[in-house]
């Protein structure tokens, strides 16, 4: 149940941000660049301003295969004599989801032909003990800020997904705070990442970058142009699995790279010929179901045996779950959109499985009856 106050969300952030810098010795902004992390990025200058923090500490954790509109909108961001830079261009193991021969490069790998120079401002040697992406989150801090009070804030919102809605309002993370997550598994170390826009809509948020003026970087401009909805714009490295969509229209307007990244990636290049016939949207005419078309993809397009072998128990228990599932062939086009991904954490899965209606069919079939039951096409189709 959302509960409305006074108070907008413009100011409600404003408020967490200057109760964290209250709290923490250190505050970073974790920034990818991105519309989300613009907001947080001018709300916590604001606050740092207020409060004699300046200049205020911005984290960017260099994928190599980024936009260059991005690079170039980082670029301006560490050039404000109000932040204080650290530009991670270091290696590390990341996902390529365009490719199931070579699913995994290293970034910034030495040898390698990069897509482009590292800035001269930028930290090199990954000194971190780990080369995931995601457990840098919680190596740097321990690094960089051992046996001091620290936190990220970062630009994750609630609006994005049924699990991060749950995720940030569910369990207590620091005092009387749901909306974050503590990073270090030393709990004496007092590390944490906050959302402090977690309650936002996207409409809060471009509402709030137009009518402060605030710069962006211009691939929402690209993407507008290209006739993304709103909703479905979204910065992230060139190969996530959740981005793909980007390569139907990335050599239009970042010609150079595109080169580049056809160069230094595997599958990038037939995913842009491809386009929109990337992720299949009708039901290739030789399969008699959609279910049968997943079988088929995953015993001959997934070539790492684990992966393949965790689709198909993934498959078979939510067989078992979905059972009596009206429109059940939505669940397996999820399915094959997460292989044709190479989402082998299954987050666009999850992202369909957790939606609303489906949580609401789930509790219908145990026999809970809520005011969501009615119209649900998953139950009454």
């Amino acid at each position: 149940m959302r509960i409305y106050k006074k108070e907008n969300v413009y100011e409600a952030s404003l408020n967490r941000i200057r109760y964290l810098f209250d709290e923490f010795e250190d505050v970073v902004v974790s920034f990818s660049g991105g519309k989300d992390s613009t907001v947080v990025l001018n709300l916590a200058l604001q606050v740092a301003e207020e409060k004699g923090r300046l200049p205020l500490k911005v984290m960017f954790l260099d994928q190599e295969a980024e936009w260059q509109a991005v690079i170039d909108y980082i670029e301006e961001v560490f050039a404000d004599p109000r932040v204080d830079p650290m530009w991670l261009q270091i290696p590390f193991h990341i996902f390529n989801a365009s490719s199931n021969i070579k699913q995994w490069i290293v970034a910034w790998e030495e040898g390698a032909e990069w897509m482009r120079p590292r800035n001269p401002m930028a930290l090199t040697e990954n000194v971190y003990g780990t080369m995931r992406f995601f457990d840098l989150f919680s190596a740097i801090p321990a690094y960089h800020y051992k046996d001091r009070k620290m936190c990220f804030l970062g630009g994750v919102r609630a609006e994005e997904s049924p699990r991060r809605y749950l995720a940030m309002t569910e369990d207590l993370t620091y005092k009387d705070i749901t909306w974050g997550k503590q990073l270090s598994k030393n709990k004496t170390e007092q590390h944490y990442t906050f959302y402090p826009i977690y309650d936002w809509s996207y409409t809060d948020v471009w509402k709030s970058i137009h009518d402060n003026k605030w710069a962006y970087t211009k691939v929402y401009d690209y993407q507008y142009m290209h006739g993304v909805h709103i909703r479905s714009m979204r910065v992230s490295n060139l190969h996530h699995e959740t981005a793909l969509e980007v390569l139907q229209y990335l050599q239009e307007v970042e010609q150079e790279t595109w080169v580049a990244l056809t160069k230094r990636m595997s599958g990038i290049n037939t995913a842009g010929v491809m386009k929109k016939q990337y992720f299949v949207k009708e039901l290739p005419f030789m399969f008699k179901d959609w279910a049968e078309y997943r079988d088929y993809l995953t015993d001959n397009l997934v070539q790492n045996e684990k992966v393949k072998a965790k689709f198909h128990k993934t498959w078979k228990r939510q067989a078992e779950i979905f059972e009596g599932m009206k429109h059940i062939d939505d669940l397996h086009k999820a399915q094959v959109r997460t292989i044709l991904a190479n989402d082998e954490d299954l987050t666009k899965l999850k992202n369909f499985t957790e939606r609303p209606d489906i949580l609401n069919w789930k509790k219908w079939k145990k026999g809970i009856i809520t005011k969501y039951t009615d119209g649900n096409k998953y139950i009454f189709g």
